[in-house]
């Protein structure tokens, strides 16, 4: 109960006055160790946000997102290693293995409640969303949205803003425009994952770096 106020406390404290999508269904997982907890809060919200969209008092969805950048992708590997009790030397190695997988794309994990089901197919060629990822230099569209399936427990332990109905999606998105410049600069302060469609926009701000 101790830790559980204490992370309450936190997430209030972070994301301020900002409305934020409830989190349907039993509590996600959480790390025995208090100070570990924290500290994985405070970098998951470093590079997620939320929004929602309503077509007057109907609420048409709810949108979350992380980016995966090299700070939250070790977080979540060494969070994973505390709940799978996974050597050190597994760690580096999919450490690794993941640092080698995100040269070759920018990824962001994406969480949504639809209320309607027709809507939610951002995956499809044919999908009502288009999706793009902003930055300072210009915008860019996916090179692929994989849909993960519906929020479980696994899920909800690296990502719990997710709810018992939400579903998870991959998306990746080019590190170079056609031209050959990056796309994230290092001088690149906060990118917008944004998805637009003619029932509204949503659009999540994060860190870059």
């Amino acid at each position: 109960m101790k830790m559980q106020l204490r992370l309450a406390a936190l997430m209030l404290a972070l994301v301020g006055c900002v409305s934020t999508p409830p989190t349907l269904g039993e509590p996600p997982p959480a790390l025995k160790d208090e100070r570990q907890e924290l500290a994985y809060q405070q970098v998951m919200e470093r590079f997620s946000d939320r929004d929602e969209l309503y077509t007057g008092f109907d609420t048409v969805l709810f949108a979350a997102a992380t980016l995966q950048t090299q700070p939250f992708r070790e977080a979540r590997l060494h969070r994973a290693a505390v709940f799978k009790s996974l050597t050190q030397e597994r760690v580096q190695e999919l450490i690794t293995q993941e640092m080698a997988e995100a040269v070759k794309t920018h990824e962001f994990f994406l969480g949504v409640h639809v209320f309607n089901y027709r809507y939610e197919d951002f995956d499809r060629p044919s999908s009502i969303w288009n999706m793009v990822m902003v930055t300072p230099s210009g915008e860019v569209r996916p090179v692929s949205v994989e849909r993960l399936g519906r929020a479980d427990m696994e899920m909800r332990a690296y990502y719990p803003y997710m709810g018992t109905f939400w579903v998870g999606y991959r998306v990746r998105f080019p590190t170079m425009f056609a031209d050959g410049k990056p796309v994230i600069t290092p001088n690149t302060e906060r990118v917008v994952l944004r998805m637009s469609s003619s029932l509204g926009k949503v659009e999540m701000r994060v860190h870059a770096h």
